[in-house]
């Protein structure tokens, strides 16, 4: 009874103030850090007041990236800051570790992917027990102003998930000076903060998440509104056919931009588009041709209430498919048009999710989500050939501190073929991590 009153008190309360629990929650980890002063701390009144007004910037600045996703880590625990307040540095990370259990049918990788789902089940792998620390990660961020070129920050990010799951691979680096970037970073067509959060490092299976070598310029005007542009290091999937047809170099940058309308810090509606040149040689005619790849793709985060939080993505094109989701295991970018021997096309594809979170208080929450690919190609695909798959996901995660989460979850998926024949796959999953 007890337990009620608080809760009820509490909804009351942040109902009345109009904040959502999500933000409260982000509000403690913004308290929980260290500040260590370089050359002494400053001594006067003033200097202490840009100080501190300095790294209440430095901070939320951090957890309201653009770019930011649920899975990725919190900001340092120790901050290192310049005595005139202009040059802020921290080294940060993760520690991640994930278990699962499959039944009825095992996925054979670490990520909860239907396309992967086998048709003809191995009679030796219909179960399977794994875990990993993949996930596990370090970083290195310095955020500084100058009186010439304004504000800048250096960005670099590594995860334990390479090689067998624990070998160190670089997962971001990038520079920002004022409006633009320039490094490895999220590709402009993503909306990583729009994605619900999992505890499979999949994810919904439409997910849109490429990294690339770009370079973006990115600017907020009134009332809420972001525009951003970008050219990125193309990486395509070409299915060649041997001796028939092969994948040519690629030759031009992708083109991605989006706008999007932000009526708070933590929500936001947004608009996203990519072009992409795709290019193949026909063997026998001797001859390289050129296909246009594009995609669009709308996405949001909404809190109704204070305790409610809503996802939404929606996207589609022709020739996007390595981008992410279910249909970038494969290689359907360019796929050989049925009864034409060395031509090519780009085939459709579609993909959604939906997803909502209640959180019972700031550091406890349920969610699910429901998300589906679905592969559009010209009539005279093969029987087996992948038709969509889905995944529903159900999961609890609680925040011991605010730096300590722990997180369960359900997933249930399916995958169809071109010929109707189905299948379906369980997991459950358990996360365990500690931000430092």
């Amino acid at each position: 009874m007890r337990l009620f009153v608080t809760l009820t008190a509490l909804l009351s309360l942040t109902a009345a103030s109009g904040r959502s629990l999500v933000d409260m929650q982000l509000d403690s980890l913004k308290s929980s850090h260290k500040i260590v002063y370089l050359n002494g701390s400053p001594g006067q009144r003033d200097t202490m007041q840009a100080y501190s007004d300095s790294i209440k910037t430095l901070i939320n600045n951090f957890y309201y990236d653009q770019f930011r996703h649920f899975q990725d880590p919190a900001a340092p625990y120790f901050l290192f800051m310049s005595k005139d307040a202009k040059l802020a540095m921290g080294i940060g990370g993760c520690v991640r570790m994930r278990g699962w259990y499959d039944w009825g049918g095992a996925i054979p990788a670490n990520g909860f992917t239907p396309y992967l789902i086998q048709m003809t089940p191995d009679p030796t792998n219909k179960r399977h027990l794994g875990t990993t620390p993949a996930g596990t990660s370090i970083f290195y961020r310095v955020i500084g102003r100058d009186k010439r070129w304004g504000n800048y920050q250096l960005y670099i990010e590594a995860n334990f998930d390479g090689y067998n799951g624990v070998g160190f691979k670089l997962k971001k680096s990038y520079g920002i000076i004022n409006d633009w970037t320039i490094g490895y970073a999220n590709s402009t067509f993503s909306d990583p903060a729009a994605v619900p959060p999992t505890v499979d490092a999949s994810g919904p299976n439409n997910k849109v998440s490429p990294t690339n070598v770009l370079v973006r310029w990115m600017h907020g005007f009134r009332h809420g509104i972001t525009v951003a542009a970008s050219l990125e290091t193309p990486s395509t999937a070409i299915s060649a056919t041997p001796d028939v047809t092969k994948k040519v170099s690629e030759w031009l940058p992708d083109v991605a931009a989006f706008v999007q309308y932000g009526w708070n810090e933590s929500e936001h509606i947004r608009l996203a588009g990519i072009l992409r040149t795709l290019s193949y040689r026909d063997l026998p005619a001797a001859t390289n041709h050129t296909k246009l790849g594009w995609g669009l793709q709308i996405s949001s985060v909404w809190h109704p209430l204070p305790a409610w939080t809503t996802y939404l993505s929606l996207n589609g094109g022709q020739g996007y498919e390595s981008l992410g989701g279910d249909l970038q295991v494969g290689a359907y970018d360019l796929v050989s048009t049925p009864g034409k021997e060395g031509e090519m096309y780009a085939p459709g594809a579609i993909g959604w999710n939906v997803g909502v979170q209640y959180n019972i208080t700031p550091a406890m929450f349920v969610s699910a989500n429901y998300s589906q690919s679905r592969y559009l190609p010209r009539s005279g695909s093969a029987p087996d050939e992948y038709k969509y798959g889905q995944v529903i996901a159900v999961n609890y995660f609680w925040n011991l501190t605010a730096r300590i989460q722990t997180g369960v979850e359900l997933d249930l998926g399916m995958r169809k073929n071109m010929s109707g024949a189905t299948k379906w796959a369980h997991r459950a999953g358990l996360m365990a991590q500690f931000s430092f």
